[in-house]
Formats: C-alpha cells, sequence, structure tokens
C-alpha cells in the first residue's frame, strides 16, 4: 500500500508538472483500459462547470463499437452553450480505444485512446494521445488516465496540453458504485464525489450510468463541475 500511494503521488505530480493552459473542460469521463468484443454502444455525456464568469455547458452523444477483439472506434456530436445562451453544434470527434494486454494477465490492465477533434466552423483541430490504468485492490478499483494533447489550426493558437484523470472506486454492488475523482490542469486541481452503476437487461444488453461533482481547490473562486453520463450497450 506504501508503494501504491508513493507511486500515485509521482504521478499526480509529474502531470500536474507538465500540463499546458487547456482551453477546454478539464472534468469528463474517466476512460477505463477495457474493451469488450462485439460490443456497440450509444453515449450520452453532458458537463456543467459554474464558475464566478458564469455557467459553461456541454453535451457530447456518441455512437460506436468494437471493431477486434482490442480496439473500439467511436463518433461524437458535440454541443455547447455560447455566451448569448443559444445552445448548438460546436465539434465532431472520433475516438479510439485500444486495449493493450489481456484483463488479469499483468500486475495492473493498460489501454491506450487516441481521439482527433474538429471545431464546427473554425479551422481548429485538437489531437489527443494518453495511456488508461486500472488495478483492482480487494474490493476497490483505482484508474488513472494521463492525456498528451495538440492544438493546431488558422483559427487556434498552436500548443501543448496534457490533463491527468483519477477514480478511486469501491465496487460495492453493480447497480451503486461510489468513487472518490481528482481531475488536473494547469490553473486546475478539482477533487469530489464520483457514482457509476450498471444494470442488465439482458447477458448483451446493459445500461451505464455515472454521476459525479468536483470542486476545484487551487483558486479560492467558485469553480464546481457536476458530469453525467448514460452508456447503453448492445
Amino acid at each position: 500500500m506504501r508503494f501504491l500511494i508513493v507511486s500515485l503521488s509521482c504521478l499526480f505530480l509529474l502531470s500536474i508538472s507538465q500540463v499546458a493552459q487547456a482551453d477546454g473542460m478539464v472534468v469528463d469521463k474517466v476512460y477505463h483500459p477495457y474493451v469488450l468484443p462485439f460490443e456497440r454502444e450509444v453515449e450520452w455525456r453532458l458537463v456543467s462547470r459554474q464558475t464566478d464568469s458564469g455557467n459553461v455547458l456541454a453535451q457530447r452523444a456518441g455512437l460506436g463499437g468494437a471493431i477486434n477483439d482490442t480496439m473500439s472506434l467511436e463518433g461524437y456530436l458535440v454541443g455547447e452553450r455560447d455566451d448569448n445562451g443559444d445552445f448548438g453544434l460546436s465539434s465532431y470527434e472520433v475516438e479510439l480505444r485500444w486495449q493493450l494486454v489481456e484483463q488479469g494477465r499483468l500486475w495492473a490492465d493498460w489501454g491506450a485512446l487516441f481521439e482527433l477533434e474538429k471545431q464546427h466552423t473554425l479551422d481548429a483541430y485538437e489531437a489527443t494521445t494518453g495511456f488508461l490504468w486500472e488495478k483492482e485492490f480487494g474490493r476497490t478499483s483505482l484508474t488513472m488516465n494521463a492525456f498528451l494533447v495538440y492544438e493546431w489550426g488558422a483559427d487556434i493558437e498552436n500548443e501543448w496540453e496534457s490533463e491527468f484523470r483519477l477514480q478511486y472506486r469501491y465496487r460495492y454492488r453493480s447497480a451503486f458504485q461510489p468513487s472518490i475523482e481528482i481531475y488536473a490542469g494547469e490553473d486546475f486541481i478539482g477533487v469530489g464525489p464520483g457514482f457509476t452503476g450498471l444494470h442488465r437487461f439482458s447477458p448483451k444488453r446493459q445500461l451505464k450510468w455515472e454521476a459525479g461533482f468536483i470542486s476545484e481547490l487551487s483558486q479560492s473562486g467558485k469553480d464546481h463541475s457536476f458530469r453525467l453520463a448514460l452508456e447503453f450497450e448492445f
């Protein structure tokens, strides 16, 4: 356990020391490094961030599935609310998850994520590469994501960014699993409770849900984020 705490602390501090200013929301989904063969899924995610300057709202709708035993491909439409309060399409995304090792074969499970995003009305692109890591300890699971992001285009400043996400989850029962979540980016360190659950309709059909409330710790002003996700697999 002491080795785990030291390793976790080193990874966390290293991630914070290397991040650059992020334009988007740091709080989002914590990815697990697993791909189920023949899985297909429909996903909806919402993130609402409340700060002293107002509220930022983003929603994401996705459709995809496994393309082989270890890779899953998914496409997203992303909508955001603008400064006038109007909600509309803001960007497109395509995401590839890759399960690098067989679950339980090594001391921990590893995966990778590759994502490409294009702004709807701007010449602006974003490419993300990251590692996904998960380890079970008794009835608890520790999941960590580390992402490196590059933005480029005529309507955006070319720059590197990075993000770090962590979820420590207690597997109380499949329908309800409480957790603690940590998110990090430059000028942002957020922590708060999270909850996940799973309801099976049949062996091949199931509904996953996630929710979390994250408060920023690195600044004195108000900065609270609420995230919600629904994922139907069939």
